[in-house]
């Protein structure tokens, strides 16, 4: 399993990639944040197709830059939601939410 990063994988792109836990969680969140804030795209799409592993960390690190893109005016969309993601968020009734 690889190491988790954010990047802005091209412009309004936010790219999350490897495994998503209470490890990775607190860095992704304010590197993320950082991103999101940079960005001078209109629209903001978090793509996590190259998630390996997530545990409810990831739910919570989508919703925090959901929040932060709305705080800065941009329409957000998840992409590419892995299978478990998808299942914690049905879980929570997030899965509405999150749709992708």
């Amino acid at each position: 399993m690889s190491e988790a990063a954010v990047s802005m994988a091209e412009p309004g792109v936010l790219r999350l990639t490897g495994v998503l836990d209470y490890r990775s969680g607190p860095a992704l969140r304010k590197q993320g944040k950082v991103l999101i804030d940079g960005s001078r795209e209109p629209r903001l799409v978090l793509d996590c197709s190259a998630v390996e592993k997530s545990s409810s960390v990831g739910l919570s690190l989508l919703l925090a830059y959901m929040r932060d893109a709305q705080a800065t005016g941009k329409a957000c969309e998840v992409r590419g939601m892995p299978d478990d993601m998808r299942e914690i968020a049905e879980v929570y009734d997030l899965d509405e939410v999150l749709a992708s």
